[in-house]
């Protein structure tokens, strides 16, 4: 579900010149559980409550028990892979020999090691106490709990319970928390080949290993040098969904491991070290740390406009560095905190970025404001939420200073460059800390017959309840306190409420849910009705307790558990629900209607609530909404109903034009050496950006990332995507041993102008015949011949079948198809295909075309009586009415919405999406057709989809939680294997001595041609954010020229400018070729032509190769 963001309401209304930009009224530090339970009747006014002994209190004992959230799950790297690795992380890192294959992770050398100092730590410090403090830790795997729904078990959980004095216990939390390696992580680069082993020399460069090594000497990082995922024994090149094996893949990796600063320091210092080897020029710049993230702009806008206009690079320091106290022993602080380092061509390139940088801060201006949190979530959001907080800050250009882990204070200070982006991030965070809840649970009355627990039956009992429901509890004098997230914390009190001494004794349960203040009023109703109706339905007591200017809490109070746990789910079901997106302002007045008709019609219908805000309630027009869409339609609905959300926000969406359709992301992966090169292009990147209505987000520098994200319109995203890919070039090589007929025939006339003209033509993709080479093959020598494939990625989907048909002639004239290095294997089928091997089947056999088509747009599909869809059924030519009226009747007949008549958004892809999108790992694989290009069945699987009952789509189930029944467009399936798990942020962190260093002699510039990725049109089946449901919109097509075609095999043109192609029932390719009467020959090769002809949507279908 989308993001709630406080964009929708700011609060502007309610600002009063009173409250100035500081609190509301002065505030109590709010320590939780700090008081009685409920037996102390409270005011109305909801103020006074009586002074109970609190945990936090000093002079008297408490037993606290907390899981310390090591990493152990954090698996090594695959010991075949392993070229090269730093001094003693082989031992650490991988299994020692004679272990079991299925040993789990938590098992590797230095998880266990870890638990072991994290036990000596605790010994030492209740030695040291002299008994004053008492600390055991346990290890064990977590129990599923009845009724509670949790993720997969598999992980070991450290728990550590301290008994002691009240205060002494929090300091000493807050050390062991502080003192051990909490955030290990691994963080990946990609580097070239051909830069560690250069040509012509055997083994490494012994200066980069040697430069390693020190890197990891000094920052105690573990770093590793790993083989090629193409070359590792599981790369799976060939199998039904495995990815086409593609020359990114052939980069060697670099997995650094560590915490999170030692990690990120070494991790910076080797990025600098392929700068140098590249021959680029390092220096450093210090500016105010709180000022970083402020002048990057929005989604690092700034930064990356001046790394294109002077072709650096620009590396920031870590956006926390205080938070986490964990420093690895023996590790040397290799740059200062607020140390910007900056890589170029030559120093001319670097002043101009610094003075760049320079005049950002000195047009600076900062809105600084603090805010109150709940002290005892202040530690959850540090350990579980930090990424999202880096999204937050990220995406509104702010600055939050954290405290450090541990540390009971509860005021962050959040700055931004205007008051509406530092309110937009207190709203954010403040959401965060709804998610956590507090609970307490006072065994008022025990039961005499029972026997009351002892000290060491505390100590068992505390870590068993917090290793099965992940909460951290306080213990004293028979009563609990219980913190963490919503399910942790329920899960803590059901595991409780199975204690022989608190089962028969009378208790008070109280829980704390925390919520934004705007909702007051929708979760009490009108009058209150809807918690008196609560109250009196579950016997629990509901109080509403102000907290700050934008929380309150819902304080849920009863003597029964189930009592307790009813009232608590009921509240839980009148909490808010909401989902929020982008509309264009010039629809609100069409949705809303005269007097509001159309949207009270909606909401009646749905019992949804909708907000439009534009751009004036947003704070002034022209901000930067025209560059970054804000999501400015909020729809809210209490929980119990949210499934309402999806078909109220869909109702809106069907009144908006399809160029401003829903907006959704889609993730590119380029190699991230070749972002420099894009980067300098940026006026053509605008341009496109402009043509399509998109918007393309490069990942900040240091995180050495390859994904580029575009987002838009859901159905421009495609297209987007695939004229970006225009702009990238990829190279195939294939060699292959030849005779003196091959040679021949491959330097003869006849092969460029039938094989390699037509190649360019049909796919286009280059071929370049490289010079022959001698190759020793067992006791004889062999000739071997070299073909260059050059293409763009968009064509990229096309390149097997481009393969294949290259290679025809060469079959021909004698060459074994099993002696081709580098063509792409066919995917495996399953295995119905083993018992079917004497049939000339057309299901398992490719379908090819008649050698004699020439045309480009001629497909693969079989004849137009065979595919004619059930549109050509419904109209006759011309006439629009009865196929809306059908529509409508679709609509009436309980279908949601038109869209489930047709195929995925990104059928605007590209047409080497198209066959990627069967050849490879995608979702919409037909098993039974290998041929790259899909049987028309797909056809009666939208059309015919509604009569199957069930859904009313007839996908089946692609994504999963809420979009369950939707495709996923979103490519990030293809990118499989390319993924890399890097954490959102600006983590970089490098070293101010090996800028000092004399430079390493470099290869030269990596030109990045050689590089590539995953094909990528557009289409996947990936379950990312930002998943494109399709939807079709009568008005803007007509539907003969979806499905009708001429006779020459050219789609018509459907006269529409600047808009997508419509979803036809299967996809079609992206380069524009307006319609013409003579067959096509050609196709366009550059995102220039793709551009000149865009006001022309008929898509060419691509042509499998003829036999």
């Amino acid at each position: 579900m989308h993001k709630i963001t406080g964009s929708a309401r700011h609060g502007w209304e309610r600002m009063t010149p009173s409250m100035g930009f500081g609190m509301g009224r002065p505030q109590q530090s709010p320590q939780d559980l700090s008081v009685a339970p409920p037996s102390a009747k409270r005011s109305l006014a909801g103020t006074s409550m009586s002074p109970n002994p609190n945990p936090a209190v000093p002079g008297h004992s408490v037993n606290l028990s907390f899981n310390v959230p090591f990493n152990s799950n954090l698996p090594g790297p695959d010991k075949e892979d392993v070229l090269y690795s730093s001094t003693g992380a082989f031992q650490k890192w991988i299994h020692p020999e004679g272990a079991a294959e299925d040993t789990p992770n938590h098992a590797l050398p230095v998880h266990t090691r870890n638990v072991e100092n994290l036990r000596s730590l605790c010994k030492q410090m209740s030695e040291g106490s002299g008994e004053r403090i008492h600390a055991t830790v346990t290890s064990s795997k977590p129990k599923p709990v009845p009724g509670m729904q949790r993720g997969p078990l598999t992980a070991l959980v450290t728990n550590v319970c301290i008994s002691g004095d009240a205060e002494v216990v929090h300091k000493m939390r807050a050390k062991i928390l502080n003192e051990t390696p909490i955030t290990l992580r691994c963080e990946t680069i990609d580097i070239d080949r051909d830069t560690v082993f250069p040509k012509g020399q055997d083994g490494a460069r012994a200066d980069i290993l040697n430069h390693m090594d020190d890197i990891s000497d000094k920052t105690k990082a573990d770093i590793f040098l790993l083989e090629a995922k193409s070359r590792r024994k599981d790369s799976d090149q060939a199998s039904f969904n495995g990815a086409m094996e593609k020359s990114m893949d052939k980069r060697l990796q670099i997995h650094v491991y560590g915490d999170l600063d030692s990690s990120e320091n070494a991790k910076t210092r080797l990025l600098i070290m392929i700068d140098q080897i590249l021959q680029r020029q390092v220096d450093t710049i210090r500016l105010e740390l709180s000022l970083h993230s402020l002048i990057s702009g929005r989604h690092r806008k700034n930064i990356k406009q001046i790394e294109s206009a002077t072709g650096t690079a620009i590396y920031f320091p870590p956006l926390f560095p205080t938070v986490f106290g964990y420093v690895a022993p023996g590790s040397v602080p290799l740059r200062g905190r607020d140390e910007i380092i900056i890589t170029g061509e030559g120093m001319d390139n670097i002043l101009q970025a610094k003075k760049r940088l320079h005049d950002l801060v000195m047009t600076t201006k900062t809105f600084v404001k603090d805010v109150q949190i709940t002290t005892s979530k202040v530690d959850y959001i540090l350990l579980e939420r930090l990424d999202k907080i880096r999204k937050i800050i990220e995406a509104n250009g702010s600055y939050v200073l954290l405290p450090p882990l541990g540390n009971h204070s509860g005021v962050l200070r959040v700055q931004a460059t205007d008051i509406l982006n530092v309110e937009r991030t207190v709203r954010e965070i403040m959401g965060l800390a709804g998610q956590f809840y507090s609970a307490s649970w006072w065994v008022t009355h025990p039961d005499p017959s029972q026997r009351q627990p002892t000290p060491s039956d505390i100590r068992a009992m505390l870590p068993d309840i917090c290793i099965n429901s992940g909460a951290e509890i306080t213990f004293e004098k028979l009563n609990f306190h219980i913190n963490g997230s919503d399910d942790s914390v329920k899960a803590a009190m059901s595991i409780i409420n199975t204690l022989p001494f608190v089962k028969k004794a009378q208790s008070t349960l109280r829980v704390k849910v925390e919520l934004a203040n705007e909702h007051k009023e929708f979760v009490s109703g009108k009058k209150n009705g809807k918690i008196n109706k609560i109250m009196s339905q579950s016997n629990v007591q509901i109080v509403f307790d102000g907290f700050n200017e934008y929380n309150f809490y819902i304080d849920v109070r009863g003597a029964q558990y189930e009592a307790t746990k009813n009232g608590l789910d009921l509240v839980e079901l009148e909490m808010p629900a909401s989902i929020s997106f982008h509309v264009p302002d010039q629809y609100h007045k069409r949705i809303i209607g005269i007097g509001g008709q159309h949207i009270q019609r909606i909401m009646k219908k749905y019992s949804v609530f909708v907000k439009f805000s534009n751009a004036m309630d947003r704070g002034g027009i022209g901000k930067d909404d025209d560059d970054i869409k804000v999501d400015n339609v909020i729809c809210r609905t209490p929980a119990r109903n949210a499934d309402n959300l999806e078909l109220v926000k869909q109702e809106i969406m069907d009144m908006v034009e399809k160029v401003d359709a829903e907006f959704v992301s889609e993730h590119v992966p380029v190699d991230r050496l070749y972002h420099r090169e894009l980067i300098t292009r940026m006026p053509e990147i605008e341009e496109l950006e402009k043509k399509w209505n998109c918007k393309v987000t490069f990942p900040g520098t240091e995180q050495a990332s390859d994904i580029i994200t575009v987002s838009g319109p859901e159905y421009q995203v495609p297209q987007a995507v695939d004229e970006f890919l225009g702009m990238v070039p990829e190279t195939h090589d294939i060699e292959f041993p030849t005779s003196d007929e091959l040679r021949i025939f491959l330097r003869s006339p006849e092969f460029q102008r039938d094989y390699a003209q037509k190649l360019r033509d049909q796919y286009v993709v280059d071929v370049a015949v490289q010079d022959p080479k001698q190759e020793q093959l067992g006791d004889r020598v062999i000739t071997v011949e070299r073909l260059v494939l050059s293409y763009t990625r968009n064509n990229a989907g096309g390149l097997k079948d481009a393969i294949d048909f290259l290679l025809l002639p060469f079959m021909a004239r004698g060459l074994d198809a099993n002696n081709v290095k580098g063509a792409i294997p066919r995917p495996k089928s399953d295995s119905f295909e083993d018992n079917m091997p004497y049939f000339e089947s057309k299901l398992l056999q490719r379908a090819e075309p008649p050698m004699t088509t020439e045309s480009p747009t001629r497909s693969t599909f079989g004849e137009e009586g065979s595919s004619r869809s059930i549109f050509d059924k419904l109209r006759k030519p011309g006439s629009m009415s009865s196929f809306s009226s059908f529509i409508d009747r679709r609509r009436k007949n309980g279908s949601n919405s038109p869209a489930s008549l047709f195929m995925q958004a990104s059928n605007n892809a590209s047409k080497a999406s198209l066959v990627s999108m069967e050849s490879r790992d995608s979702g919409y694989r037909n098993p039974w057709n290998d041929s790259g290009i899909e049987i028309d069945d797909n056809n009666s699987n939208g059309v015919h989809g509604h009569h199957n009952g069930g859904h009313g789509n007839g996908w089946g189930s692609f994504g999963g939680g809420s979009n369950a029944s939707r495709p996923n467009t979103s490519s990030n399936s293809l990118s499989g294997a390319f993924e890399s798990k890097f954490p959102f942020g600006t983590n970089g962190n490098a070293s101010t001595s090996s800028l000092n260093t004399p430079m390493i002699p470099g290869l030269g510039m990596v030109n990045g041609a050689g590089s590539s990725a995953p094909a990528l049109g557009g289409v996947g089946g990936g379950g990312v954010p930002g998943d494109a449901t399709p939807r079709y919109d009568a008005r803007a097509r007509d539907a003969d020229s979806v499905f009708g075609k001429v006779p020459n095999g050219t789609f018509l043109s459907n006269g529409t400018t600047g808009t997508s192609a419509a979803p036809m029932s299967r996809p079609a390719s992206s380069t524009a070729v307006a319609a013409s009467p003579a067959p096509m020959t050609t196709t366009t090769t550059s995102a220039a032509a793709t551009t000149a002809s865009s006001s022309s949507s008929g898509y060419p279908a691509p042509i499998a190769p003829p036999r």
